[in-house]
Protein backbone atom coordinates (compact mmCIF):
# COMPACT_ATOMS: atom_id res chain seq x y z
CA UNK A 1 0.00 0.00 0.00
CA UNK A 2 1.10 3.87 -0.48
CA UNK A 3 0.54 6.65 1.82
CA UNK A 4 0.53 10.05 0.63
CA UNK A 5 3.21 11.83 1.66
CA UNK A 6 1.41 14.55 3.15
CA UNK A 7 -0.65 12.21 5.29
CA UNK A 8 2.78 10.85 6.35
CA UNK A 9 4.11 14.32 7.72
CA UNK A 10 0.50 15.20 9.58
CA UNK A 11 1.10 11.48 11.38
CA UNK A 12 4.95 11.39 11.72
CA UNK A 13 4.46 15.64 13.32
CA UNK A 14 1.13 14.75 15.46
CA UNK A 15 2.95 12.15 16.85
CA UNK A 16 -0.42 10.57 17.55
CA UNK A 17 -2.62 7.93 15.68
CA UNK A 18 -0.21 5.44 15.80
CA UNK A 19 -1.27 1.71 17.52
CA UNK A 20 1.25 -1.53 17.40
CA UNK A 21 0.85 -5.07 18.78
CA UNK A 22 2.66 -8.39 18.36
CA UNK A 23 1.05 -8.39 14.87
CA UNK A 24 -0.46 -5.26 13.12
CA UNK A 25 -0.07 -1.94 12.97
CA UNK A 26 -2.03 1.12 12.52
CA UNK A 27 -1.56 3.36 10.00
CA UNK A 28 -3.56 6.84 9.15
CA UNK A 29 -4.05 7.60 5.45
CA UNK A 30 -6.33 10.89 4.27
CA UNK A 31 -9.22 10.89 2.79
CA UNK A 32 -12.07 13.49 2.04
CA UNK A 33 -13.67 12.97 5.07
CA UNK A 34 -11.03 12.92 7.30
CA UNK A 35 -8.44 10.44 8.62
CA UNK A 36 -9.65 6.79 8.06
CA UNK A 37 -7.40 4.05 9.51
CA UNK A 38 -6.04 0.67 7.30
CA UNK A 39 -4.77 -1.80 9.03
CA UNK A 40 -1.98 -3.99 7.50
CA UNK A 41 -0.73 -7.19 8.60
CA UNK A 42 3.04 -6.52 9.00
CA UNK A 43 5.17 -6.62 12.01
CA UNK A 44 7.28 -3.29 11.08
CA UNK A 45 7.21 -0.47 8.53
CA UNK A 46 8.64 -1.02 5.69
CA UNK A 47 12.02 0.60 5.08
CA UNK A 48 10.90 3.25 3.16
CA UNK A 49 8.48 4.32 5.83
CA UNK A 50 10.80 4.07 8.37
CA UNK A 51 13.60 6.66 5.92
CA UNK A 52 10.55 9.17 5.32
CA UNK A 53 10.19 9.09 9.19
CA UNK A 54 13.61 9.78 10.10
CA UNK A 55 13.60 12.47 7.70
CA UNK A 56 10.80 14.47 8.74
CA UNK A 57 11.85 13.93 11.79
CA UNK A 58 15.00 16.11 10.82
CA UNK A 59 13.03 18.45 9.00
CA UNK A 60 10.94 19.03 11.99
CA UNK A 61 14.01 19.40 14.54
CA UNK A 62 16.11 21.23 12.49
CA UNK A 63 13.25 24.46 11.95
CA UNK A 64 13.98 24.60 15.66
CA UNK A 65 17.72 24.81 15.96
CA UNK A 66 18.94 26.62 13.28
CA UNK A 67 19.01 30.20 14.65
CA UNK A 68 22.43 31.69 13.80
CA UNK A 69 24.12 31.70 17.49
CA UNK A 70 25.79 35.34 17.29
CA UNK A 71 22.40 37.10 18.54
CA UNK A 72 22.78 35.85 22.37
CA UNK A 73 23.90 38.06 24.92
CA UNK A 74 23.21 41.63 26.25
CA UNK A 75 22.16 44.63 24.21
CA UNK A 76 22.43 48.46 25.04
CA UNK A 77 20.25 50.82 23.00
CA UNK A 78 21.23 53.18 21.08
CA UNK A 79 19.86 56.32 23.04
CA UNK A 80 21.41 59.15 20.43
CA UNK A 81 19.72 57.43 17.47
CA UNK A 82 16.65 57.25 19.38
CA UNK A 83 16.62 61.44 20.50
CA UNK A 84 17.83 61.35 16.30
CA UNK A 85 14.61 59.90 15.62
CA UNK A 86 12.03 61.67 17.51
CA UNK A 87 12.44 64.57 15.22
CA UNK A 88 13.47 62.55 12.22
CA UNK A 89 10.97 60.44 11.92
CA UNK A 90 7.57 60.95 13.10
CA UNK A 91 4.88 58.58 13.49
CA UNK A 92 1.70 58.79 10.97
CA UNK A 93 -0.62 59.83 13.55
CA UNK A 94 -4.30 60.85 12.78
CA UNK A 95 -5.23 64.15 12.99
CA UNK A 96 -7.37 63.57 16.55
CA UNK A 97 -4.42 62.20 18.27
CA UNK A 98 -2.25 65.10 16.97
CA UNK A 99 -3.39 67.63 19.66
CA UNK A 100 -2.25 64.79 22.52
CA UNK A 101 0.45 64.20 21.44
CA UNK A 102 1.44 68.53 21.26
CA UNK A 103 0.15 68.53 25.03
CA UNK A 104 2.36 66.08 25.95
CA UNK A 105 5.12 67.25 24.45
CA UNK A 106 4.28 71.03 25.78
CA UNK A 107 4.00 69.13 29.48
CA UNK A 108 7.41 67.79 29.05
CA UNK A 109 9.30 70.83 27.96
CA UNK A 110 7.34 72.70 31.48
CA UNK A 111 9.15 69.65 33.25
CA UNK A 112 5.86 68.48 33.96
CA UNK A 113 6.05 64.95 31.97
CA UNK A 114 3.74 62.37 31.71
CA UNK A 115 4.48 59.18 32.89
CA UNK A 116 4.35 56.88 29.84
CA UNK A 117 5.61 53.69 31.94
CA UNK A 118 3.67 53.68 34.99
CA UNK A 119 2.19 51.74 37.55
CA UNK A 120 4.50 48.94 37.04
CA UNK A 121 3.16 47.82 34.02
CA UNK A 122 5.05 45.87 31.50
CA UNK A 123 7.05 48.34 28.57
CA UNK A 124 5.03 46.52 26.60
CA UNK A 125 5.50 46.67 22.27
CA UNK A 126 6.18 48.50 20.52
CA UNK A 127 7.66 50.93 23.05
CA UNK A 128 10.28 48.63 24.61
CA UNK A 129 11.89 48.11 21.36
CA UNK A 130 11.47 51.85 20.70
CA UNK A 131 12.18 53.77 23.73
CA UNK A 132 14.03 52.06 26.44
CA UNK A 133 17.32 53.14 27.78
CA UNK A 134 18.22 49.49 29.55
CA UNK A 135 19.99 46.82 28.30
CA UNK A 136 18.27 43.21 27.33
CA UNK A 137 19.53 39.98 27.17
CA UNK A 138 19.19 37.74 23.61
CA UNK A 139 19.03 34.22 24.30
CA UNK A 140 18.51 31.90 21.69
CA UNK A 141 16.89 28.47 22.42
CA UNK A 142 15.80 25.41 20.41
CA UNK A 143 12.08 26.86 19.06
CA UNK A 144 12.36 30.37 20.39
CA UNK A 145 14.53 33.93 21.06
CA UNK A 146 13.98 34.86 24.92
CA UNK A 147 14.54 38.71 25.60
CA UNK A 148 15.25 39.47 28.97
CA UNK A 149 14.70 43.51 30.08
CA UNK A 150 16.92 44.86 32.76
CA UNK A 151 14.88 47.13 35.29
CA UNK A 152 11.94 45.58 35.95
CA UNK A 153 10.80 41.72 36.28
CA UNK A 154 8.01 41.74 33.73
CA UNK A 155 9.82 42.88 31.04
CA UNK A 156 9.84 39.49 28.67
CA UNK A 157 8.92 38.56 25.07
CA UNK A 158 9.09 35.31 23.81
CA UNK A 159 9.09 34.63 20.15
CA UNK A 160 8.23 31.31 19.33
CA UNK A 161 10.54 30.14 16.00
CA UNK A 162 9.55 26.19 16.09
CA UNK A 163 6.69 26.96 12.67
CA UNK A 164 3.61 27.71 14.96
CA UNK A 165 1.24 29.92 14.26
CA UNK A 166 -0.67 32.88 16.09
CA UNK A 167 -3.63 31.53 18.29
CA UNK A 168 -6.90 31.67 16.64
CA UNK A 169 -8.20 33.08 20.48
CA UNK A 170 -5.24 34.61 21.79
CA UNK A 171 -4.91 36.34 25.34
CA UNK A 172 -4.06 40.41 24.61
CA UNK A 173 -1.27 40.82 26.53
CA UNK A 174 1.42 44.26 26.97
CA UNK A 175 3.81 42.25 24.88
CA UNK A 176 1.19 40.58 22.33
CA UNK A 177 2.23 36.83 20.54
CA UNK A 178 5.26 36.82 18.53
CA UNK A 179 6.10 34.41 16.49
CA UNK A 180 9.64 34.42 13.76
CA UNK A 181 11.54 32.75 11.42
CA UNK A 182 14.99 33.16 9.94
CA UNK A 183 15.23 34.28 6.18
CA UNK A 184 18.95 33.55 6.29
CA UNK A 185 20.66 35.48 9.37
CA UNK A 186 17.61 37.97 9.66
CA UNK A 187 15.03 37.33 12.34
CA UNK A 188 11.70 37.94 11.29
CA UNK A 189 9.13 38.43 14.18
CA UNK A 190 5.28 38.83 13.57
CA UNK A 191 3.51 40.55 16.50
CA UNK A 192 -0.24 40.83 17.06
CA UNK A 193 -2.62 40.29 20.31
CA UNK A 194 -1.64 43.30 21.60
CA UNK A 195 -3.02 44.90 24.82
CA UNK A 196 -4.73 48.11 23.14
CA UNK A 197 -3.46 49.99 26.47
CA UNK A 198 0.24 49.32 25.29
CA UNK A 199 1.57 52.38 24.36
CA UNK A 200 3.03 53.71 20.85
CA UNK A 201 5.55 56.31 22.19
CA UNK A 202 8.49 58.17 21.14
CA UNK A 203 9.73 59.33 24.68
CA UNK A 204 9.24 58.38 28.27
CA UNK A 205 6.72 61.29 28.19
CA UNK A 206 4.92 61.35 24.82
CA UNK A 207 2.93 58.88 23.43
CA UNK A 208 -0.48 57.34 22.86
CA UNK A 209 -2.40 53.46 23.63
CA UNK A 210 -2.38 51.57 20.32
CA UNK A 211 -6.33 51.24 21.21
CA UNK A 212 -6.67 48.21 19.53
CA UNK A 213 -5.94 46.03 16.31
CA UNK A 214 -2.46 46.67 16.26
CA UNK A 215 0.23 44.30 14.05
CA UNK A 216 3.89 44.81 14.45
CA UNK A 217 6.76 43.36 11.88
CA UNK A 218 10.52 43.14 12.35
CA UNK A 219 13.25 42.03 10.93
CA UNK A 220 16.08 42.05 13.43
CA UNK A 221 19.73 41.45 12.25
CA UNK A 222 23.45 42.13 12.86
CA UNK A 223 24.50 45.59 10.97
CA UNK A 224 27.44 44.93 12.27
CA UNK A 225 28.55 42.11 14.79
CA UNK A 226 27.95 43.73 17.89
CA UNK A 227 25.52 46.33 15.92
CA UNK A 228 21.95 44.58 16.75
CA UNK A 229 19.30 46.66 13.71
CA UNK A 230 15.62 46.37 14.27
CA UNK A 231 13.14 47.36 11.14
CA UNK A 232 9.92 47.81 12.59
CA UNK A 233 6.57 48.42 10.72
CA UNK A 234 4.06 49.32 13.51
CA UNK A 235 0.34 48.95 11.73
CA UNK A 236 -2.23 50.70 14.20
CA UNK A 237 -5.15 51.70 12.13
CA UNK A 238 -6.73 53.37 15.64
CA UNK A 239 -3.93 55.63 15.83
CA UNK A 240 -2.07 56.36 13.16
CA UNK A 241 -2.82 56.42 9.23
CA UNK A 242 -0.38 54.14 7.80
CA UNK A 243 2.03 51.81 8.85
CA UNK A 244 5.12 53.62 10.55
CA UNK A 245 8.00 51.98 9.64
CA UNK A 246 10.97 52.96 11.57
CA UNK A 247 14.32 51.32 12.70
CA UNK A 248 16.08 51.30 16.16
CA UNK A 249 19.91 50.00 17.17
CA UNK A 250 21.43 47.86 20.23
CA UNK A 251 25.02 48.22 20.54
CA UNK A 252 26.56 45.05 22.36
CA UNK A 253 30.00 45.14 24.53
CA UNK A 254 31.48 41.51 24.57
CA UNK A 255 34.71 42.56 26.24
CA UNK A 256 32.89 44.66 29.01
CA UNK A 257 30.95 41.48 30.31
CA UNK A 258 27.47 43.33 30.83
CA UNK A 259 24.89 41.92 32.72
CA UNK A 260 21.55 42.61 33.48
CA UNK A 261 20.26 43.41 36.77
CA UNK A 262 17.72 42.68 39.36
CA UNK A 263 15.31 45.98 39.75
CA UNK A 264 11.73 46.71 40.39
CA UNK A 265 10.17 50.01 39.59
CA UNK A 266 8.62 50.26 42.75
CA UNK A 267 11.90 50.64 44.23
CA UNK A 268 12.05 54.34 43.54
CA UNK A 269 9.16 54.95 45.38
CA UNK A 270 10.03 52.90 48.48
CA UNK A 271 13.12 53.86 50.96
CA UNK A 272 15.08 51.62 53.22
CA UNK A 273 13.91 51.63 56.90
CA UNK A 274 12.58 49.55 60.18
CA UNK A 275 9.37 48.57 61.41
CA UNK A 276 8.28 48.57 64.76
CA UNK A 277 10.63 45.29 65.65
CA UNK A 278 13.35 46.66 63.79
CA UNK A 279 13.53 44.59 60.95
CA UNK A 280 14.80 45.89 57.88
CA UNK A 281 12.35 47.10 55.48
CA UNK A 282 11.27 49.27 52.29
CA UNK A 283 8.82 52.32 53.28
CA UNK A 284 6.74 54.42 51.18
CA UNK A 285 9.27 57.49 49.61
CA UNK A 286 7.68 60.93 49.88
CA UNK A 287 6.12 61.66 46.50
CA UNK A 288 5.90 65.20 45.09
CA UNK A 289 2.20 66.72 44.08
CA UNK A 290 2.48 65.21 40.20
CA UNK A 291 3.48 62.11 42.00
CA UNK A 292 6.62 61.91 40.97
CA UNK A 293 9.91 60.95 43.49
CA UNK A 294 13.09 62.91 43.87
CA UNK A 295 15.52 60.97 45.47
CA UNK A 296 18.44 62.24 46.95
CA UNK A 297 21.63 61.05 46.97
Amino acid sequence: MTIPADCLATAVVAGNGFTRNTDQTTIPRCSNDGLARVRIATKKPPATFAIAAALIGMFVVSRAVAAPSDFDGVWLPDVKDQKRQETQNVPPWKPEIWPQIQRLVDEEKAGRPFLVFSHCLPHGMPSWMLITHNAFEWLTTPGRVTMLGEVDSNRMRRIYTDGRSHPEDPDLTMHGHSIGHWDGDVLVVDTTAVAPQAYIATTEAVGVPNNGDMHIVERLSLAKPNVLRDELEITAPKVLTAPWRTTRFFIRYPDRHYEITEGECVQEDLVAGKDQFGNDIFVPHPQNPDGSVRTTK
